[in-house]
């Protein structure tokens, strides 16, 4: 699938954790299911990575009802312990994630390639509310 001409969106964060913590949750398959989901009438019954250049993922998220799922997988092109990750989506569209270590605080920036079926600001949106759960399961949980 072309991606040249996509539009590129950006969500970002701090989290107040260390980033080996937020490395930690970020990458790990128990922790990816408690917090990647848009709404809380989603949630990830499932994840599997295995993180590493050439390295495939997929979580599968699904509506509590279960009216719906799919899963959501890609390939790793680049990985940097505890400052970058990079991945192509089934779907050929391609992501970006920084991590800064501040000390006790680490900043996430994540860019993602936009899909051409939703309006971009529902994409930035629901990536951005996945990322807020993120921030909020780690400062919490960890």
């Amino acid at each position: 699938m072309e991606t040249k001409n996509r539009t590129a969106i950006t969500v970002q964060t701090t989290v107040n954790a260390p980033v080996a913590k937020v490395w930690e949750a970020w990458t790990k398959p128990e922790h990816i299911t408690k917090w990647t989901n848009a709404s809380d009438d989603w949630h990830a019954p499932y994840a599997d990575n295995d993180l590493r250049q050439d390295g495939k993922f997929k979580t599968t998220m699904a509506a509590k009802d279960g009216s719906m799922s799919f899963d959501f997988e890609g390939v790793y092109t680049a990985v940097e312990t505890h400052q970058f990750i990079a991945y192509v989506m089934a779907d050929g569209r391609t992501v970006k994630i920084s991590f800064t270590d501040n000390g006790d605080t680490t900043a996430i920036v994540e860019t993602f390639d936009a899909e051409e079926t939703n309006p971009i600001e529902m994409q930035q949106g629901g990536w951005q509310s996945i990322l807020n759960n993120f921030k909020k399961y780690t400062e919490t949980n960890l």
